[in-house]
């Protein structure tokens, strides 16, 4: 179908390069764009979908689907930005398939007003369901049972077919758990995560008519980031394609860094073998990073086995050297980056424009204390964190069960929250009144029920079921009027203001929160608080970052993936950090931790500096270092080493000074290599090397059982002993 009688639409094809110009104009069958890092790809599929409305199709048969909400409002801005119509759904994954299990609610079996559980909440329901099967949360943790659940939907296995597959004992017990879990998730009218994506594709492998009326509905599917699609996504993405295979799937396998959350990078490796007669288009032009920093990215990735080769290239400038800076901990890591980021601000360089990454959050914590030293601004990409807040969560359990009463576990939440005199014992009697009568715990608050085995706090659980009665009027307000009545007639407000100390700042939240909604209405003019429930539940770490005007960013490799920065360091090149340290590490582990790095190196676009300390302090002990092999797989004139003697020259050498948590033992003068010493835990052992740094004494020690340890001797718990005392 034609909409334009064949007219020609050079406005979209102005500034491509051919690539580019033929993964635009394909508009029949499958279509695969490897898209290097800064090839333009977001270009490209928003110019595809404008190309698409204006040819062959209408908007609203058009499906565009990202991973990211900001990644999907910047779509949507550029396509609108383009002139198509209103029409075209333009979303993530998540928020795709909650869509469409509230409208086809009950062909899923579902009720429409479903909540969406959050990962705290889904611990606490993975307890409960723990506690069900009467084992010990000793023997079968939370956080364990949680993540074998999640993988199991990853590969969309329901309970049953995971208890069939469980080849252990240990195995057939999670199974139980998983399904006492969903019988409690059942129960609360709730889905995770997972379920939004699995029971969607469960739903079109099961419903042929539902199917090809999507299928029709969504003509054109577009799927970014197709080399991070899982089990579910990738049936989703066949089924709503079975018949028409206009699937365009963009995507880089070098850039696949989701395989422990299930992604699949299969997935883009076999598309042209799924869909034989796929259109392949390469984008290998760099339109971001300068020369070095491409040559040295493409170094490290060609270690890589599973991948599609492509020529990255660009016309860029050289641009300065890649540096590798070799430094003594993380202390002066941290104090070395935060220093020059000041000297390339007051040379003009915006905050907003570096970035700091690291593999693991808790890297962050020794960056913090420099750059407030420095007095530098910062940001840490933790949008999650404030929707897991104590208040922020308190009001969004209001709004839960004011949507969803069967949520237990956000009634239990709020029932005492601001306090008003209702104890664990009573909240106890209340769940086993509800199991007894076989009823909701809210429809017994909120009934016309004799609360007298609650004893005296009856009157004031009833006084609790008349507040909850009272917000129904809010379902039909927009969600900033809802958010902020909910916070005032609660009593959170109140309760926040009355506070002194650390909780002013929830009070700041709670005006925070309030203004999310708003932004979120203004984005959505006939938005529900369904709607917006729905939004603050699929949150991610990258869409509260403030990308132009703000601080210097810090976040995590993985957090970075679909940003670029002027200016980017990346820390902690260690074995163990990145690559990040497995238990059972597979070469399949090593690889997608090269992709990682990869992606961390590609989203600089002037200058990238790589650091490794030779001792750092993680999970309390300061143990010598290995270097990542990576930084050996970076050579050649572009890479610059610096180490110790290197960037002294740049900065002052610091003095002697020991922190005030550290005192060198008295006798250090008289130790050497041999010398005995003991520890607490582990022992006698034998300093084996010693290292006097300008702040830090370093010592290896050789313990009695053939264990070897790295520590500061100013933080060691260590003793001197003479050859005599020893036994």
């Amino acid at each position: 179908m034609s909409t334009d009688g064949g007219q020609h639409h050079d406005d979209l094809l102005e500034g491509l390069n051919p690539p580019q110009r033929d993964a635009v104009v394909h508009t029949e069958g499958p279509l695969l764009i490897l898209a290097g890092p800064g090839s333009g790809k977001t270009r490209v599929v928003t110019r595809r979908v404008a190309y698409l409305a204006r040819t062959v199709t209408r908007p609203r048969h058009i499906l565009a689907i990202t991973f990211t909400n900001k990644a999907a409002k910047e779509m949507q801005d550029r396509i609108r930005a383009l002139d198509v119509p209103p029409g075209a759904t333009v979303c993530t994954f998540h928020a795709l398939c909650a869509k469409l299990l509230r409208i086809y609610a009950d062909r899923a079996g579902l009720a429409r007003n479903f909540t969406i559980v959050d990962r705290d909440d889904r611990r606490k329901l993975v307890k409960q369901a723990i506690e069900a099967c009467g084992l010990s949360t000793s023997n079968y943790s939370p956080a364990a049972a949680d993540q074998v659940i999640g993988q199991a939907k990853n590969k969309m296995l329901t309970p049953d077919a995971f208890a069939r597959l469980a080849s252990d004992w240990r195995n057939q017990t999670y199974a139980r758990i998983y399904a006492a879990y969903e019988q409690l998730l059942s129960s609360s009218n709730g889905l995770d995560f997972d379920d939004l994506l699995m029971r969607v594709a469960q739903l079109l492998a099961r419903d042929e008519t539902l199917r090809a009326e999507l299928e029709d509905w969504f003509r054109y599917v577009l799927i970014d980031e197709y080399q991070d699609t899982n089990a579910a996504q990738y049936q989703i993405a066949r089924l709503l394609t079975k018949t028409t295979r206009n699937l365009c799937a963009t995507g880089d396998p070098d850039q696949s860094i989701y395989g422990w959350r299930g992604a699949d990078i299969g997935n883009i490796l076999s598309f042209e073998r799924d869909y034989p007669g796929a259109l392949v288009v390469r984008l290998e032009q760099n339109y971001r990073s300068t020369q070095r920093i491409l040559t040295a990215a493409d170094q490290l990735i060609a270690a890589n086995q599973q991948r599609k080769k492509k020529n990255l290239w660009t016309e860029n400038v050289q641009g300065p050297n890649v540096r590798i800076v070799e430094i003594e901990d993380a202390d002066e890591e941290a104090r070395f980056i935060a220093k020059d980021i000041v000297e390339h601000v007051r040379g003009g360089l915006p905050p907003s424009e570096i970035a700091v990454f690291y593999r693991v959050n808790s890297l962050s914590r020794t960056l913090e204390e420099a750059f407030l030293h420095e007095g530098l601004a910062y940001q840490i990409a933790r949008g999650v964190e404030f929707y897991a807040r104590k208040e922020i969560k308190d009001v969004l359990a209001y709004l839960r069960v004011l949507v969803n009463p069967a949520d237990e576990v956000s009634l239990l939440r709020i029932i005492n929250t601001p306090p008003r005199g209702i104890g664990d014992t009573t909240v106890d009697r209340l769940v086993d009144l509800a199991r007894g009568s076989q009823r909701r715990v809210y429809d017994v608050i909120t009934g016309a029920d004799d609360l007298a085995a609650l004893g005296r706090s009856g009157a004031k659980v009833r006084e609790f079921g008349r507040l909850l009665t009272g917000f129904a009027d809010l379902l039909q307000r927009p969600p900033t009027e809802a958010v902020a009545a909910i916070i005032s007639r609660s009593g959170l407000r109140a309760h926040y203001q009355d506070e002194t100390g650390l909780d002013e700042a929830a009070s700041a939240n709670l005006d925070e929160l309030v203004s999310a909604a708003r932004s979120f209405e203004n984005d959505h003019p006939e938005t529900t608080i369904v709607d917006w429930l729905e939004h603050a539940s699929l949150v991610s770490d990258v869409d509260t970052v403030q990308s132009n005007g703000g601080p210097v960013t810090l976040m995590t490799l993985h957090a970075a993936k679909g940003l670029e920065f002027r200016l980017v360091y990346l820390i902690g090149l260690e074995e163990g950090l990145l690559p990040f340290q497995r238990n059972e590490g597979t070469p399949a582990d090593e690889e997608e931790e090269r992709r990682l790095c990869f992606v961390g190196m590609t989203r600089a676009k002037e200058r990238l500096t790589l650091t490794r300390a030779r001792y750092r302090m993680l999970r309390g002990a300061t143990e010598r270092t290995v270097r990542s092999p990576f930084l050996d797989e970076l050579r050649g004139d572009g890479i610059e080493w610096v180490g110790d003697d290197g960037f002294a020259s740049r900065r002052r050498t610091p003095t002697r000074s020991v922190s005030p948590e550290g005192r060198l033992p008295d006798d250090v003068a008289e130790w050497e290599i041999g010398t005995l010493v003991e520890h607490p835990t582990h022992g006698l052992g034998q300093v084996m090397a010693m290292h006097r740094g300008a702040k830090r004494t370093h010592v290896d020690v050789l313990f009695r059982d053939g264990s070897r340890r790295s520590w500061v001797l100013e933080f060691a718990d260590l003793r001197r002993v003479d050859y005599h005392d020893v036994g």
